[in-house]
């Protein structure tokens, strides 16, 4: 009698993952990117689509998103995104300039500035690849780790060193970090993306909520005398599960802060467990899944540093409040007679030719430096206090706004259907609309308003820490599907740190004015003194801004479940 076969056991995502990492460190094998360049794109393994990523490369979508493809994914193109690291938003003039170049020859002039204080070109190809990777090693800038399971751009507060109020000018710290992290061949195999940030600002302007390792500076007294040094915060993230990242009750001296890093990065990738799942592989999860608490990870990192740490009640932070975070404007620096000029660029779009200019702007009017932020703006420093009022017109007149609209200022979009294979709406042409279209309608709106438009579920617009998030999804119109956004309000960072609060509205993307101009237009009727919209989301019901949004009561709806494989797979930053 012959014996029956078993089953042939599905390999899941999660297990060819992890196989495909243990075969192969993508740092080491460029040579075979150099290979694909000769050979043209349909040389390309259907592996390399994983491995692409530690090099900062996605492959691009087709503009139609999850309505163009399957499981969850829209088809890719032959052309690629790349993602390029600023550790701690850090540029020079000349870097800058390359970058412009790069943009206005390979990626048909277009760029967008990001969440992570990067910048990412897309249209490339696969030949344009190394010659893009070699013109950046040139100038002492590199994708690696812009993607992939690996730490990714170590960002911080963009006017480090040069900032009044500042504790620390954590921004060394933050690119020793990045140096250490960036191409190790220790960490180049984690369980997904591991976010850091480090930060000595008193602002808080570097979310260290939503970070799965960051260090903010503090005061503490020790042994009788003042000391600064850092609080650290653990598990923060976003995505289709938002969380708010946990403090650790421990005071870090400033001798201490890499080392304390280079452990949190051990204990992610050391965790077994959380490659089981990769819609459940980042560090957040150790808290939301596994029952870990801010004292049981304290534990575990001073096991792994091989001392105990000070301990720090929640009281030696001075959160920040509800205030500006993005350090727009002209803001006088603590070197005596020089500014820092930020402006913002309206989703962060902007062109080679506009780089290029930047870059010029950046010498002429100050020292050839520049900083990205988190908030996809760019901020020229080392200003003479004199020269400020004319940078602010030129900068104007390159389409990089000093003085703007509340709207304007606080507006996120993802990169969304344009060229994300996971999006389901467009959201750059969207967002830029949106904010006309407020302007018009609401002119001198007093309050600032985070206005931040994703493309999906995974929240890489961060629509969990807006005033307003929109989350995009489609519905059907008269018969056809159009791209709709689900809203959520009273997400917050700092001092009132929150998720945002989905309110079961959704709207097709042409009515989205409508309903943000009645519910803006009730809070500036119904609003206590003093009281901003974060205090009047809190004290209205679902029920009462879904009404608002509305124009008329409605029940409320759910919002759609993730895609099958977009938590898996999403490009986020």
């Amino acid at each position: 009698m012959t014996t029956p076969t078993a089953p042939a056991i599905k390999e899941t995502k999660a297990q060819k993952t992890e196989r495909l990492k243990l075969a192969k460190n993508p740092w080491e094998a460029f040579d075979e990117i150099r290979q694909f360049a000769r050979d043209g794109r349909d040389s390309v393994p259907e592996d390399w689509a994983l491995y692409f990523r530690w090099w900062g490369v996605y492959s691009q979508g087709d503009g139609l998103g999850l309505a163009g493809g399957k499981n969850g994914e829209g088809k890719a193109t032959e052309f690629f995104m790349l993602r390029i690291g600023l550790p701690n938003g850090l540029l020079t003039s000349h870097q800058l300039r390359v970058i412009g170049g790069i943009t206005k020859k390979y990626a048909r002039n277009l760029a967008d500035i990001t969440t992570r204080q990067n910048i990412q070109l897309h249209w490339l190809t696969i030949g344009d690849l190394v010659d893009v990777v070699d013109t950046l090693t040139e100038i002492g800038l590199s994708p690696k780790g812009a993607c992939g399971d690996v730490v990714r751009n170590v960002t911080g507060c963009p006017l480090a060193g040069i900032n009044h109020d500042e504790l620390i000018d954590a921004s060394p710290l933050a690119v020793q970090v990045a140096r250490a992290l960036t191409a190790n061949t220790a960490f180049y195999n984690l369980p997904r993306k591991f976010k850091i940030s480090i930060s000595g600002c008193p602002l808080w302007c570097n979310y260290p909520e939503i970070n799965d390792v960051a260090l903010t500076a503090i005061k503490h007294t020790v042994d009788g005398k003042e000391e600064v040094g850092y609080t650290l915060r653990v598990g923060g993230g976003l995505s289709t599960e938002p969380h708010i990242a946990a403090r650790i009750p421990a005071f870090i001296r400033q001798d201490q802060a890499f080392a304390a890093v280079m452990a949190a990065a051990e204990i992610f990738r050391d965790a077994d467990v959380l490659r089981e799942n990769r819609m459940k592989a980042r560090s957040k999860y150790l808290f939301m899944r596994f029952g870990w608490t801010p004292e049981s990870y304290l534990e575990v990192l001073e096991a792994k540093l091989g001392y105990k740490l000070i301990p720090s009640p929640a009281e030696d932070e001075n959160i920040a409040d509800d205030i500006y975070r993005d350090h727009i404007g002209i803001t006088p620096q603590r070197q005596p007679g020089l500014s820092s000029v930020g402006a913002s660029v309206l989703r962060g779009r902007v062109s080679g030719d506009q780089l290029q200019k930047l870059a010029d702007l950046a010498e002429k009017y100050g020292n050839g430096q520049l900083r990205a932020t988190i908030m996809q703006n760019i901020i020229i420093v080392n200003v003479p206090n004199e020269m400020t009022a004319a940078l602010v017109i030129e900068l104007n007149t390159l389409g990089f706004q000093v003085d703007v609209s509340a709207f304007w200022r606080g507006a996120i979009a993802c990169t969304g259907t344009e060229f994300c294979k996971l999006a389901i709406t467009e959201t750059k042409g969207f967002a830029k609309w949106l904010v006309s279209e407020m302007e018009d309608r609401l002119p001198g709106f007093d309050q600032q308003i985070k206005l931040h438009v994703t493309g999906c579920t995974n929240s890489c617009g961060q629509h969990w820490i807006a005033d307003i998030g929109l989350e995009g999804k489609k519905i059907k119109q008269d018969g056809k599907l159009v791209d709709a956004f689900h809203f959520c309000v009273g997400g917050a960072v700092g001092k009132y740190a929150r998720t945002s609060r989905p309110l079961g509205y959704r709207a097709a993307a042409e009515d989205v004015p409508d309903a943000i101009e009645r519910l803006l237009r009730a809070y500036l009727a119904e609003r206590q003194p003093e009281e901003d919209l974060r205090a009047y989301f809190a004290r209205n019901s679902d029920d009462t801004l879904r009404t608002l949004l509305n124009g008329v009561a409605i029940d409320p709806v759910e919002r759609d479940a993730p895609p099958v494989g977009a938590v898996r797979l999403a490009p986020g930053e």
